[in-house]
């Protein structure tokens, strides 16, 4: 048998009037209680904006392009060569 998460935290918004009433209205067109309404709604937004953080995807030749990528041998650009072959702030004060 599942078991069904009890509902234990609480969350307070701040809104204004319009705000306020325009989700009472949508959880009512919704049959669903105000708070069942914002939390799905919610949750859906961050459902979408966490995506893709946690999960991609790719089809057969992003894979192998993706995969090219990492096998390539490491570049070393010309001033991030100098920049870490300079003395660091710190050497050049101990020195002084």
């Amino acid at each position: 048998m599942a078991r069904i998460a009890t509902r234990s935290e609480k969350l307070d918004l701040r809104l204004t009037p319009s705000a306020k009433q325009k989700l009472y209205r949508a959880a009512a067109a919704a049959n669903r209680s105000v708070s069942e309404f914002v939390l799905e709604s919610a949750l859906a937004q961050a459902d979408e904006t966490l995506a893709d953080r946690s999960h991609f995807g790719l089809n057969a030749e992003q894979w192998t392009e993706f995969m090219a990528v990492l096998d390539r041998p490491p570049q070393h650009p010309p001033r991030l060569k100098r920049l870490l072959n300079e003395p660091s702030i710190f050497e050049q004060n101990a020195s002084a």
